[in-house]
């Protein structure tokens, strides 16, 4: 049998803080024992798990691997707007007349990620 990605590991300057904004963006749970000032918290979704791990070195270029994000029960305007009041931040907007494309956004650390269109938008087109 082959490996199975356990969870995806973020790299961070808090985890706690930082596994709490992506529980409440992904909808997500924290671990029971995650607390604050913690070296690590992991965050449990429907469909993967995320640790967040704290390290000393600052972030200091573009991600590598990024999520990209599709909205279950709103649009992806909606999804943005939703992120956006949450503290989120828009890298670049690359929605298009025609209603297509999507929106890169930082999470409280600046690590980059982006909201498509859900599939109700997508099957209208």
């Amino acid at each position: 049998m082959s490996s199975l990605i356990r969870h995806i590991t973020v790299d961070c300057a808090d985890a706690f803080s930082l596994a709490s904004w992506w529980a409440e963006v992904l909808d997500g749970k924290l671990a029971d024992d995650d607390n604050p000032g913690d070296p690590e918290a992991l965050v449990t979704t429907p469909t993967a798990t995320l640790l967040f791990v704290r390290v000393e070195d600052a972030r200091s270029v573009k991600n590598r691997v990024h999520w990209d994000l599709q909205p279950q029960d709103r649009s992806r305007d909606a999804e943005v707007d939703r992120l956006l009041a949450l503290g989120a931040k828009i890298q670049g907007d690359h929605r298009r007349p025609d209603g297509t494309g999507w929106v890169t956004l930082t999470d409280p650390e600046g690590n980059e990620f982006c909201v498509e269109r859900s599939a109700e938008e997508r099957a209208a087109q």
